[in-house]
């Protein structure tokens, strides 16, 4: 066993130790809005509930390890005390990890992400639409940790109202774990999903990805294609060129010789199997073929 005194660690091999070794972490989605009403959303996993009466979440948005610089999401908590936390399982992590793209202020992560905005009943911050719990919060206090790269700020939020999808409801309206089916975040690109472990997401671009607002339109409102399909579409910074795709679709020929006639419809089964394995590249030469 080896013995580490933390002071003796580059603040980035620390944080990966934390990381790695406190996991799997619940994921507060937090959306948010700036001083002039617009939205943000944006993942957390530094977060947890701390206390039932009064009911209180708490998330941290750390400073950032490269360069010292503050989340949106923790300057609009700091501008207007208010936050929706909601759940992360696992129908929606790819857009959730796609949300976490470092998009310029004032970018709708939403719609990047191609989430739903849903108005909130006692605050301003939208809900997700999507998510199966949905925590409407009053920012109580915020304590900063420090002042350097990778310090945590302690968003102390209370409860004001829970929105619970029946869909995951038992009869006696308690929660049925397994049909919440939530998702917890390890170290580097591992997930933890609720009932069946770890998988991995690559993390998103450090170059923006163009988002599922960005997708043309008859693939994003696909009849087959699901949200997480979306958001590994959308985690890409460039589109394949017309070269690249017809060289694809000329080998596929070989194995699909009717893929060129084919329905949209087979196209978007075969894409959704290449996603599957995660090859977002032949899926993408796929769709524009």
């Amino acid at each position: 066993m080896i013995s580490l005194a933390p002071k003796d660690l580059s603040t980035g091999k620390l944080h990966g130790y934390l990381l790695h070794a406190v996991a799997p972490r619940p994921i507060a989605f937090a959306s948010t809005i700036d001083a002039k009403g617009a939205p943000n959303l944006s993942p957390f996993s530094f977060f947890n509930v701390f206390s039932a009466n009064p009911p209180i979440l708490i998330f941290s948005p750390a400073r950032r390890v490269r360069d010292n610089t503050t989340k949106h999401t923790l300057q609009n908590v700091e501008n207007v005390k208010e936050v929706v936390i909601n759940v992360v399982n696992y129908d929606i992590v790819h857009q959730m990890s796609l949300s976490s793209t470092e998009y310029p202020d004032g970018v709708n992560e939403f719609e990047k992400a191609g989430l739903t905005m849903l108005a909130s009943d006692e605050i301003k911050p939208f809900r997700v639409a999507e998510s199966p719990v949905q925590f409407e919060c009053k920012v109580n206090e915020i304590i900063n940790l420090g002042k350097e790269g990778g310090a945590g700020n302690l968003v102390i939020c209370e409860v004001v109202k829970i929105h619970i999808s029946e869909d995951v409801l038992n009869e006696d309206d308690t929660i049925n774990q397994e049909a919440l089916d939530l998702v917890a975040r390890a170290g580097g690109s591992y997930y933890s999903r609720a009932k069946k472990g770890f998988f991995e997401i690559p993390k998103p671009l450090q170059n923006l990805g163009i988002g599922v607002d960005n997708i043309p339109e008859d693939i994003r409102n696909s009849m087959i294609l699901t949200g997480n399909n979306l958001g590994m579409l959308a985690n890409v910074e460039n589109l394949p060129n017309k070269e690249e795709i017809n060289s694809f679709i000329d080998n596929l020929s070989e194995r699909y010789p009717d893929i060129k006639t084919a329905s949209h419809r087979k196209r978007h089964k075969l894409a959704q199997n290449y996603l599957s394995y995660g090859d977002v590249e032949s899926a993408w030469k796929l769709l524009l073929s």
